[in-house]
């Protein structure tokens, strides 16, 4: 196999990187993120659908957005929504929050408008930025019965509602509101502070990335922390965006092609893409590695994608309660130990401490013994955050993630929770209880499954039953199949059985 990794170069620079990662820089993240913003200038910032926006057209457009709000009477420090997209105007607009210091809460757009109206009512925001298109009669009533302001986000900032400046609101401690993966059902937000950013962006970078780099492609979700972290690190470092609506491969391959990219993020999804559409290898020559994250990446995939590429993949783990990776293959530990351990995530970052701890006494378990990942982050604060995933460290401090404690199923990336799934099944009338699983997908991992119990003589539809899930939960919940049985398969203990209720999938052929 052609290695692509540059045996003079090191990922991490630790000397400059762990002095910032520490603490040990007084600036602050803010003021460092609006210097990142204004030394664009001229220069291309962000490229959306083929046309670059220069760093000063940036700067303008959130301009145009602090207008608005100010005219709407809102205070610096007064929260606002953002029912994020993928697009120009909405990565300008984050950009705009936080180099403002303005908190951001994140609403998904992927779901129906009677559900993202419901969250506009939850957050009580002084004010909801959105896409034309997401302005819906019901969220406009909804941002209407908070007295929140109202600006549309298009080609131009437009003010659809000046709201109600004197009313009460909860604040957001922190700079960015962001959405989780969805292991509870719809995505929660988890609050991320200012200086926790300089974690997001060390994670990234490893303390190694400038201005002329090739561009940061930016293609995961906005609202959420993969997003986050390629948007945040790109104006920090001051590098060129190459920013994408949606993921497709050939896309995808473009970028690369294209702008010569060197290191990409990915999920464990793209990386089996890739392999199925098989682009020709020059397309990817510029690459020096990928590097995989938001969930598990099967050897057999990792080992077949190096086998026809030449290109490593290295893989790191995090978390949205991390705002970025815990730990991390570099491309020095790949070369030293990369044959040896492909199940590893690799070691945990400079600052960082992990643990792994036996779930039911707290204490720590023996080296290669599983147990539940802890981790304490210096930037978060001085705790031990618990995760719910299994993990083992080895006699070399590598960490293997062996899978979730909670039985969430990861799609693509996305987690779901069966248990939120199964409760809006059995709010239907003629459902009598419901079971959840995950089952195999060769793109995408897993992909949620169910099944359902109808009350004595009621009867019910599948297209009714996929219908009152889409329109409650955001569509990656959606399961590929419901079926109706007389009597869900069970367990002695009369729990649903997870095993049973998979055996009742028939893939389509």
């Amino acid at each position: 196999m052609t290695s692509h990794l540059n045996p003079n170069e090191t990922l991490l620079s630790w000397a400059a990187a762990t002095a910032v990662h520490n603490g040990l820089v007084t600036e602050s993240f803010t003021e460092r993120f609006a210097a990142g913003l204004a030394s664009y200038g001229r220069r291309p910032c962000i490229e959306f659908e083929g046309h670059w926006h220069g760093g000063d057209e940036v700067e303008g457009y959130g301009a145009a957005i602090t207008r608005g709000l100010g005219d709407a009477g809102l205070t610096a420090r007064e929260p606002v929504g953002l029912v994020v997209r993928n697009r120009y105007p909405h990565a300008a607009a984050t950009i705009a929050m936080v180099a403002a210091g303005r908190p951001v809460a994140m609403i998904y757009s992927f779901q129906s408008p009677e559900a993202i109206a419901a969250d506009i009512e939850r957050l009580n925001v002084a004010a909801v930025l959105a896409d034309p298109q997401d302005w819906t009669d019901p969220v406009a009533a909804a941002t209407s019965r908070i007295g929140a302001a109202g600006l549309a986000l298009g080609s131009s900032v437009r003010t659809l509602a000046q709201g109600d400046p004197g009313r009460q609101r909860p604040g957001i401690d922190g700079a960015l509101a962001i959405l989780t993966s969805g292991t509870t059902g719809p995505p929660k937000r988890f609050v991320v502070r200012s200086t926790v950013l300089e974690h997001t962006v060390f994670s990234v970078t490893g303390g190694q990335a400038a201005p002329d780099d090739p561009p940061e492609l930016v293609y995961w979700p906005l609202g959420g922390i993969g997003g986050v972290c390629q948007l945040v690190t790109g104006v920090h470092v001051g590098k060129r965006m190459v920013l994408m609506e949606r993921f497709s491969v050939q896309a995808w391959v473009d970028a690369v092609k294209t702008h010569g990219l060197q290191r990409v993020g990915v999920q464990p999804a793209v990386v089996r893409m890739l392999l199925e559409a098989d682009p020709p290898a020059a397309d990817l020559s510029s690459l020096q590695f990928l590097m995989s994250a938001s969930g598990p990446l099967d050897v057999a995939t990792r080992d077949a994608f190096e086998r026809r590429y030449g290109i490593p993949v290295l893989t790191a783990y995090g978390a949205t309660e991390f705002a970025g990776s815990v730990c991390a293959w570099t491309p020095d530990l790949y070369r030293e130990f990369g044959a040896r351990k492909r199940a590893s995530c690799g070691r945990a970052l400079p600052g960082v401490d992990v643990r792994i701890i036996d779930g039911d006494t707290g204490a720590e378990v023996s080296v290669g013994e599983r147990g539940i990942l802890t981790a304490r982050v210096p930037l978060l604060g001085p705790d031990w955050v618990r995760t719910t995933d299994i993990a083992s460290v080895d006699e070399d401090g590598f960490i293997t993630v062996h899978g979730r404690a909670d039985g969430a199923i990861n799609r693509g990336g996305f987690k779901i929770l069966p248990e939120t799934v199964r409760g809006v099944l059995i709010s239907h009338p003629a459902v009598r209880d419901a079971g959840v699983v995950g089952v195999p997908h060769p793109r995408l991992g897993q992909i949620p499954f169910a099944a359902v119990e109808t009350v004595a003589g009621a009867t019910v539809t599948e297209a009714d039953l996929l219908a009152i899930v889409r329109a409650a939960l955001p569509a990656h919940h959606v399961p590929v199949s419901v079926v109706v049985v007389d009597e869900l398969p069970r367990t002695p203990s009369m729990k649903v059985s997870g095993p049973g209720l998979a055996a009742l999938y028939r893939r389509p052929t």
